[in-house]
């Protein structure tokens, strides 16, 4: 084993671990609502007792779940304003974040789907953040929007945008673009998904924001 592999996982994270996983599967194929606890017992091998030592309740799994199984986009995201200045330059980091985004929204959206079916489930899921000190959905723009904030001051970034409209817009564009996925899984009919790779995808849009539609040289447009 290399110096830098993972040991593998016994006793307690062992079980941790495979609750998270049989939650997962679980709650992106039968939703969060009709998942419970007893299921996720079952499907990972363990007890409710179990269960119940590592975790309060079906709420907490769910907040894990998102932040330890889908993508690490929140802590991509956090670090993100630290590397403006770098060498990788915005449009790497953009390219970056697009990508993250789309597959973070992608692989989180079947398992939430279900907060919005109801009220009372999505209130006691903002509860639990609160509790957990897990970010929101909306840090993800701010980070962004911190990270071409600092840009900005270094001059690798128009002055002339508004850092949280841009960060809105490149995040919206990857929600956007992780439902049509989902919607249309492969039967997606012909020109439907522009660009059609996702890693093009996610190029292109950095640049779209990067260089705006204003041509060169052009006249502006007035604010209204």
């Amino acid at each position: 084993m290399t110096p830098d592999a993972a040991a593998p996982l016994t006793g307690g994270a062992l079980t941790r671990s495979r609750i998270l996983d049989a939650a997962a599967a679980l709650m992106t194929t039968v939703g969060l609502t009709r998942t419970t606890t007893k299921q996720i017992a079952r499907e990972a091998g363990c007890s409710e007792a179990a269960l119940y030592k590592h975790f309060r309740n079906k709420e907490e799994i769910f907040v894990r779940v998102l932040h330890e199984r889908a993508p690490r986009f929140s802590d991509a995201m956090e670090q993100l304003p630290r590397r403006a200045g770098d060498d990788r330059g915005p449009a790497v980091h953009l390219k970056d974040v697009a990508l993250a985004a789309v597959r973070f929204y992608r692989r989180s959206f079947p398992i939430a789907a279900s907060l919005f079916a109801s009220p009372e489930l999505l209130a006691t899921h903002r509860r639990k953040l609160d509790e957990l000190g897990t970010a929101g959905p909306q840090n993800a723009t701010q980070h962004l929007a911190a990270y071409l904030t600092a840009e900005q001051k270094l001059g690798r970034v128009s002055t002339g945008i508004d850092p949280h409209a841009a960060a809105t817009l490149l995040i919206g564009a990857c929600f956007h673009r992780a439902f049509l996925d989902l919607f249309f899984g492969t039967e997606a009919p012909a020109g439907a998904l522009r660009p059609e790779g996702e890693e093009e995808f996610a190029a292109e849009t950095a640049r779209a924001l990067l260089d705006g539609l204003t041509p060169r040289g052009g006249p502006t447009t007035a604010t209204p």
